[in-house]
């Protein structure tokens, strides 16, 4: 097994590993708020319940998406499935997207309408709404560490759905709090706050999702930095031409290193070589790296 290839196994590990955590804090967020929705009589509470819910099933998406960006090359696909992310995270920002609405379109008809009639919710809702707060957050930090780390979209689409979670809890929060205290229009103002910030969570993971769907150039720094390891190989003399591109969330390189016409076929092969395995060492995120020599003209 390559480099390569041993990297990509530990990165879906990796996000296999912090996939299983989240759902398993999910699932007991998701029955922690029904149970104190139901008992404390908070329609909010529960609606919170179905939010947390819901990051289950995202969960599981961002594990196929990895799970299958994974895969080895194959005949139908030699350059791999790394786009499969991609489309995992474009999927994800449109679940993200729509429970962003809802909770605004909630928040807006309990606006027209003058707000919740409804009795105040228990002190149990309120300590439900602080827990998933932190752990949400906690959360959050927890998947987005990972998702940059291993360089995955789709984890970091999972990230903040656990942020727009926090999020929900917190307008939860105001709102059960505003309830008791006898302002119960702080409910739908809040919802709709938060309905704006999760949306513009969704619209950045998909744009840059769809970013990373289209060859495109890596940054300059980036190119900047591969040219001073190629140039500080022992028998490259210059670079004719240097190209790159990204692939979901890996990186292809094409460079022609000039070398001096003199050198045998072994010593060109020995240095372009070198130059491959500089680049895939130096930057984990290169998934190939076609190297071809050129004589030098003077």
């Amino acid at each position: 097994m390559s480099r390569t290839e041993k990297t990509q196994d530990s990165f879906t590990e990796q996000a296999m590993r912090v996939s299983a955590v989240s759902i398993a804090v999910n699932g007991a967020l998701t029955a922690l708020k029904l149970l104190a929705g139901i008992a404390a009589r908070s329609g909010a509470m529960i609606s919170d319940a179905v939010h947390s819910a819901s990051d289950v099933f995202s969960t599981l998406v961002v594990m196929a998406g990895v799970t299958l960006s994974g895969k080895k090359a194959d005949k139908e696909h030699p350059y791999g499935h790394e786009r499969l992310e991609c489309v995992a995270s474009m999927l994800l920002a449109v679940v993200l997207a729509a429970t962003g609405l809802g909770i605004g379109y909630s928040g807006v008809i309990k606006m027209i309408s003058g707000g919740d009639k409804l009795k105040a919710p228990g002190m149990l809702a309120l300590a439900a709404a602080v827990i998933s707060i932190a752990v949400k957050e906690a959360m959050f930090h927890y998947t987005a560490r990972t998702a940059k780390r291993i360089r995955s979209g789709a984890l970091m689409a999972d990230a903040w759905h656990h942020r727009s979670d926090a999020l929900s809890s917190v307008g939860a929060f105001i709102g059960i709090l505003g309830a008791r205290l006898g302002a119960p229009v702080l409910d739908p103002v809040a919802s709709v706050a938060i309905c704006v910030f999760i949306e513009k969570a969704a619209v950045e993971i998909f744009m840059d999702a769809v970013d990373k769907m289209i060859d495109k150039a890596c940054p300059d720094e980036t190119v900047e930095e591969m040219r001073k390891v190629i140039l500080s190989t022992d028998g490259v003399i210059g670079i004719d031409e240097f190209r790159t591109r990204l692939f979901g969330s890996r990186i292809y390189v094409e460079v022609e290193i000039v070398m001096d016409a003199g050198k045998s076929l072994v010593e060109a092969h020995d240095t372009a070589e070198a130059v491959h395995d500089a680049i895939e060492r130096e930057f984990p995120d290169v998934k190939h790296c076609m190297v071809h020599v050129n004589p030098s003209r003077g």
